[in-house]
């Protein structure tokens, strides 16, 4: 299984692209489909009853559709697009949390959480003078059974990663789900590090909320989705207004379409939409079976020679089952910026600092770390030349650091 080809960026051997978990190659079936759109079919949807713009509405909804049946949504009105996950976990804040979050009631986080997930409940638990709590990792960077008495009656969210953006850790989210469920609360799902390497169903994951950015997977930027259940959304006021989520303006007053139109004000980034549609079916075309397994074995690799460097720290979960995708590590003594700067020189992609996760690091007493975060257009010369370059970043400043 070798799908390098396929990504035109990588073609070029010089380049060795481990920076995935930041952004995803695209594939030339996600290029070609919005070189196609922009030239056969660009015109602004539900503004015209012109055949261009039919057409552009035309290839929206189908778009809408595959991600419904991609996610196992129950109906396409579910699906919203934004322009990335921060959007939609912003929308989720303003417009559920804060009209649903009252005085002394509790959010509470995983303290693994990007900072998308994160700062906009800080500002929600400020506004409502609500509780803020965090599940902590153990030695394992694992969420640990004595955390989880912290989800309670008087949780009203519980907002959670899939997968950590550092550790590559994967949350036990159908259980976690489960237990707030039972408490009360609703749950937000952040999937953007698990989308490219996880199937997820959100009707059997159980989720209130699940979102995830399309560049993450394949497609291009510009694209984010917000599935929610259409109970939520139906009572949910618009986080942005203006065109296209209106029913009716008055000078005073106005009345909003159904969903999801009430949520997707202005003109839509229809071919970046379009792109999201052609990686969903470049996704399906693998199967995510086969991305798991090629990914698994790897990272199994990239553990092993990362493991022979005694001069490595790494930072992930000893439970294979449980890791996903990501391994972050610091060589000793050198800063990780001077690290990914000296491999950068090599060819190398990876990606040095707090990683938007800085609470995550601060507990971990870390305040950067390397991450090398892998897909399946990887191969092993990818890990051999990441290892390669870190022998060269020991033994330059080996002579230096005692």
């Amino acid at each position: 299984m070798n799908y390098k080809n396929d990504f035109p960026l990588l073609e070029n051997n010089d380049i060795c692209y481990l920076d995935s978990a930041a952004t995803s190659q695209k594939p030339k079936e996600v290029i070609t489909s919005v070189h196609n759109y922009y030239n056969k079919f660009n015109a602004n949807p539900h503004r015209g009853t012109y055949k261009l713009s039919e057409e552009a509405t035309r290839v929206l909804n189908v778009a809408r559709e595959n991600v419904k049946k991609f996610i196992n949504a129950k109906d396409a009105s579910e699906i919203i697009f934004t322009k990335n996950a921060t959007e939609a976990l912003n929308l989720i804040a303003y417009s559920y949390g804060l009209d649903n979050v009252n005085e002394n009631e509790e959010i509470v986080l995983s303290i693994m959480e990007h900072h998308s997930n994160l700062v906009p409940w800080q500002m929600v638990a400020k506004a409502k003078d609500a509780n803020l709590k965090y599940l902590y990792t153990d030695e394992n960077y694992e969420i640990g059974e004595t955390e989880l008495y912290k989800i309670s009656n008087k949780t009203k969210v519980l907002a959670i990663t899939y997968v950590s953006n550092v550790t590559g850790t994967i949350n036990d989210v159908k259980r976690l789900t489960k237990l707030a469920h039972e408490k009360g609360a609703i749950v937000v799902l952040d999937a953007t590090q698990a989308i490219a390497h996880e199937k997820i169903d959100v009707q059997e994951t159980g989720a209130d909320f699940v979102v995830f950015s399309g560049h993450k997977m394949y497609a291009p930027m510009g694209v984010g989705v917000l599935y929610a259940k259409r109970k939520h959304l139906e009572k949910m006021r618009p986080f942005i207004y203006g065109g296209d989520m209106i029913e009716y303006v008055y000078e005073n007053e106005a009345t909003f379409a159904p969903i999801p139109e009430k949520f997707e004000a202005g003109t839509q980034n229809v071919g970046a939409i379009i792109g999201l549609s052609a990686a969903i079916d470049y996704i399906n075309k693998i199967g995510y079976e086969n991305i798991k397994e090629y990914e698994n074995n790897l990272l199994c690799y990239a553990k092993e020679k990362l493991g022979e460097l005694g001069f490595v720290e790494t930072y992930y979960t000893k439970d294979s089952l449980k890791h996903a995708s990501i391994i972050s590590f610091n060589v000793k003594k050198v800063h990780a910026h001077d690290v990914a700067s000296i491999l950068n020189s090599l060819g190398v992609c990876v990606r040095s600092g707090n990683h938007c996760a800085q609470p995550f690091l601060r507990k971990l007493g870390l305040e950067s770390t390397v991450r090398m975060s892998i897909s399946f257009y990887n191969t092993k010369s990818d890990i051999d030349k990441l290892i390669e370059g870190l022998i060269k970043v020991n033994n330059i400043f080996s002579k230096y650091v005692r």
